[in-house]
């Protein structure tokens, strides 16, 4: 038996707990130092969440401790964020307007964003099949837009649009497009790409959904939480797992406050939910009491 909380294995049997529902053990954490109770049917499904890789600008580092904690977690669940890839060539820079490619110049250029952004998912996806994890999930982001959108103009190459492009059905994920309404949810969280960038943009989300939810899109962390008469609500900005030492040219040299870094999320009976933000700071991270590093 573990902590239920740091997953440490130093625990005591401290007598029992009686409430409504039944009796559950009470526990004693040597390495985290407090009482808890735990009664392990309660854990329905475990899942890791990762937001925003922009393969083939991906963190490389960050990525490879995604993998390692996929392995170490052995989660239930897997849900992908969106803005997977960075997709340069898809934008409308490349096909629309004056600055437009002539086809024959476009095509090899997007079949090598394809081709980089599929290797990108290859990484996480043979972690994920070594240790069997069957639910997965895929969020559209607003980078996966322009696919769609290059192939409403060029309707002859529907083999761009995201859900073809990236083989989902294929690897097994459920696909979930891009839609401002409705989000996937399990239990009592929901999970969107993201839509708003403002300065305090998970108080905009809270504000704006209604409910808790996790979102990617603005590459920082942020939590905003608020309670009402139905209880406590809460959202997450995940921040990303692309390159954030990348000077591109969008940013003008500005500074930015992104952060790299990834979610496990416990789900209980009932559909409540503990979300643990993992950050990954310099290539390394700890989880659950162990060192994870990028070597």
């Amino acid at each position: 038996m573990k902590c239920s909380h740091c997953n440490s294995f130093n625990v005591i049997k401290y007598g029992l707990r009686k409430t409504e529902k039944g009796t559950s053990q009470r526990m004693k954490c040597t390495d985290w130092a407090r009482e808890f109770s735990y009664k392990e049917s309660d854990l329905v499904k475990r899942a890791i969440v990762t937001p925003d890789k922009h393969f083939p600008i991906e963190d490389k580092k960050a990525i490879k401790i995604v993998c390692k904690a996929i392995e170490m977690v052995e989660p239930d669940i897997y849900i992908d964020l969106g803005d997977t890839g960075e997709w340069e060539h898809f934008s409308t820079h490349y096909w629309k307007g004056r600055s437009a490619k002539p086809m024959e110049d476009l095509i090899p250029l997007l079949d090598q964003d394809v081709s980089l952004v599929n290797k990108g998912m290859d990484q996480i996806d043979r972690s994920l099949n070594v240790i069997g994890c069957k639910e997965r999930h895929f969020v559209q982001g607003n980078h996966e837009v322009w696919l769609d959108k290059f192939v409403t103009r060029y309707p002859y190459l529907n083999h761009y649009m995201t859900e073809n492009a990236l083989r989902l059905k294929e690897r097994g994920y459920e696909y979930h497009p891009y839609n401002r309404k409705k989000t996937l949810k399990i239990g009592k969280l929901n999970f969107t790409h993201g839509k708003f960038t403002s300065k305090y943009h998970s108080f905009k989300h809270l504000d704006v959904y209604g409910e808790s939810i996790m979102y990617g899109h603005t590459h920082d962390l942020q939590r905003h939480t608020k309670t009402h008469a139905g209880g406590t609500i809460s959202a997450w900005s995940l921040g990303c797992l692309k390159d954030i030492e990348e000077d591109e040219d969008w940013l003008s040299g500005r500074l930015t406050n992104w952060n790299h870094a990834f979610a496990v999320i416990d789900f209980f009976k009932g559909g409540n939910y503990k979300v643990e933000i993992v950050e990954i700071i310099d290539g390394k991270t700890s989880l659950w009491g162990q060192l994870i590093d990028s070597n």
